[in-house]
C-alpha cells in the first residue's frame, strides 16, 4: 500500500469509528475519492508564533503537504477573495475566504442528506470539488449539478474533478438562485452558510425532497438545518445540532460597519444579562435570532472591556460592560438591541433552555422563522 493509499484508508477507519461516515455506499463513495487530487494548488495553515491570525502556504512539494491533505481538518484553499497558497511566500493575515471542509463533516452532511439511488442533487458551493466528486461516486455524475460563485475556484475544481474522470454538471454563478433548468430535484444541499434558505432552493426541489443548508448570521453562530418542501411551496424542519460553521455565501456577508457610532451617546442601565452570552455558541445563535442584522466587535475603551453590538442598516447600537460588579448596557438607534437579545433569551430560559436540535425552522414566501 502506498504512503497516499495508506493515508486515506486511515481517514476513512476515522470518519467511521467517530460516526460521521455511517452507512456502507457512503463509505464506497469516500473510498473512491482521494482527497489530495482537490488540493494540489496547495492550502493554508496558521501560521505558529503569531500574536494574530496568520496564514502560511503549504504547497504540494512541501513536506507534510500529503499529510495534511488527509487530516480531517478544514483547510483554507483562499484567502482574501483572490489569493491561493502558490501567490504568498511568508505570512499573509487577510481573512479566508474559500476551503477544503474537514471530511468527517462533508460525510456527516452527506450522510443527514438521506438520498437514494438515482436521487438528482442541487450542490450550493463546489468549492474544492472533492464533496462533488463523493456525491458524483455515490449517485452518478449525471445525477448532480454544483454552483460555485468564484470562477477561479470553480476553474480549478472542474480541474481535479476531470483529473478523476468526473464530469458532473458544473456551474459558476450565485448559487443561491439556485438552477432552474436541472429542477426539480430530490435533494440540496449547501457547503456555504446562509442567514435564510434561498426560496428559489424550495420552488427547484420537488415536494418530499430535502433541503439540507447551514444557517447562521453576523454574529458568528450556526446551526445545520434539514428541511422538507411541502406541497403549498413552503418548507420546515429541525436543526440538527453539532455547531456546524461555514463561510456565509459572499451575497450574505455583512456590510462594512464604516464609522462606529458615538458610544458617550445613548441611554445606559443595569442588566442582568452579561456579555457570556456572545461567547456560548447556542446562547450566541438566540442573540442572532433576536437581532438578525447586528454585527459584534469587541473594544477596550476607559480601561474596560466593551462589547458592542451594531446595526449597520437601521444605526442601532448596544455597548455592554461590567462596571464594579454588574453589567452595564449603553444603547442608540430606533431600535433597543440589547433589549431584544434580553426579551429573546429569557423566553427560551423560559421553555428550559432548549438545544438546537429541538429548534424548527419554516421557510414560506414571506420570509424564514426559527422557533422551539
Amino acid at each position: 500500500m502506498t504512503d497516499q493509499a495508506q493515508l486515506h484508508q486511515q481517514l476513512i477507519d476515522r470518519m467511521m469509528i467517530g460516526g460521521s461516515l455511517r452507512t456502507e455506499p457512503w463509505r464506497r463513495a469516500a473510498a473512491a475519492v482521494p482527497r489530495h487530487v482537490f488540493l494540489r494548488g496547495g492550502f493554508f495553515r496558521r501560521a505558529v508564533g503569531s500574536d494574530f491570525t496568520a496564514w502560511e502556504s503549504v504547497r504540494e512539494d512541501d513536506p507534510g503537504w500529503l499529510e495534511g491533505c488527509y487530516t480531517d481538518e478544514s483547510l483554507v484553499t483562499q484567502i482574501a477573495g483572490t489569493i491561493v497558497p502558490e501567490d504568498v511566500r511568508g505570512r499573509i493575515t487577510r481573512e479566508p475566504t474559500s476551503s477544503s471542509t474537514l471530511p468527517s463533516l462533508v460525510l456527516r452532511m452527506l450522510e443527514d442528506l438521506r438520498v437514494e439511488d438515482g436521487h438528482k442533487v442541487l450542490e450550493i458551493g463546489t468549492g474544492t470539488g472533492y464533496s462533488t466528486a463523493v456525491l458524483c461516486a455515490r449517485l452518478g455524475a449525471g445525477n448532480v449539478t454544483s454552483i460555485e460563485y468564484d470562477e477561479r475556484v470553480a476553474s480549478r475544481a472542474r480541474a481535479a474533478l476531470g483529473h478523476l474522470g468526473t464530469h458532473p454538471t458544473l456551474l459558476t454563478g450565485d448559487g443561491l438562485l439556485g438552477h432552474g433548468a436541472e429542477a426539480p430535484y430530490d435533494r440540496v444541499i449547501a457547503t456555504c452558510g446562509v442567514r435564510t434558505v434561498p426560496h428559489a432552493w424550495i420552488e427547484q426541489t420537488r415536494p418530499g425532497g430535502l433541503i439540507l443548508a447551514t444557517v447562521g448570521g453576523w454574529l458568528g453562530s450556526s446551526e445545520l438545518a434539514r428541511l422538507t418542501v411541502h406541497e403549498d411551496g413552503t418548507a420546515s424542519g429541525p436543526l440538527l445540532g453539532g455547531g456546524v460553521n461555514f463561510m456565509l455565501a459572499r451575497p450574505h456577508t455583512p456590510p462594512p460597519l464604516g464609522l462606529l457610532p458615538d458610544l458617550e451617546d445613548g441611554k445606559e442601565r443595569e442588566t442582568t444579562l452579561g456579555t457570556d452570552v456572545l461567547n456560548n455558541w447556542t446562547t450566541r445563535f438566540i442573540a442572532q435570532l433576536a437581532v438578525p442584522g447586528a454585527q459584534r466587535l469587541t473594544l477596550e475603551r476607559d480601561g474596560r472591556t466593551e462589547d458592542v453590538l451594531v446595526d449597520v442598516e437601521t444605526g442601532s447600537w448596544a455597548s455592554v460592560y461590567s462596571e464594579g460588579g454588574r453589567w452595564v448596557v449603553r444603547q442608540g438607534g430606533p431600535e433597543p438591541l440589547w433589549d431584544a437579545v434580553e426579551e429573546h433569551h429569557g423566553r427560551w430560559c423560559a421553555a428550559g433552555a432548549p438545544a438546537a436540535k429541538e429548534f424548527t425552522v419554516t421557510v414560506t414566501p414571506e420570509g424564514q422563522t426559527t422557533r422551539w
